[in-house]
């Protein structure tokens, strides 16, 4: 006899209508957003965030666009994390070895 079915089993992710770059090229067009935010909107893991992010800044650099980075931020102290290339949060202050750091946030300025 065939095994029916549970509706409260996983069913797997999602059918996506488009891809993982352009719906978060579309969520950065509104106004700038943490990974965290991204996340959440697009339905990827956090961790995947700053993967896509490169990759969609190279598509935006070979269009005329650019991906504008507002960089973290130490809570204590206030040190901005200007220089760095990576698009994950810093674990660590520099200047203050505090570990309270806001996020950087992202947005897509067209060209």
């Amino acid at each position: 006899m065939p095994r029916e079915k549970n509706p409260l089993e996983a069913k797997g992710p999602p059918e996506r209508e488009s891809t993982v770059r352009a719906d978060l090229r579309r969520e950065l067009e509104h106004g700038p957003a943490t990974a965290h935010e991204l996340s959440s909107s697009v339905g990827i893991r956090e961790r995947e965030v700053a993967g896509h992010l490169e990759h969609l800044s190279r598509s935006l650099e070979a269009r005329g666009g650019k991906l504008v980075v507002r960089p973290a931020a130490c809570l204590e102290c206030g040190y901005l994390f200007r220089e760095r290339k990576r698009f994950t949060t810093p674990g660590r202050c520099p200047r203050c070895s505090s570990e309270r750091i806001a996020p950087p946030a992202f947005s897509v300025e067209s060209g």
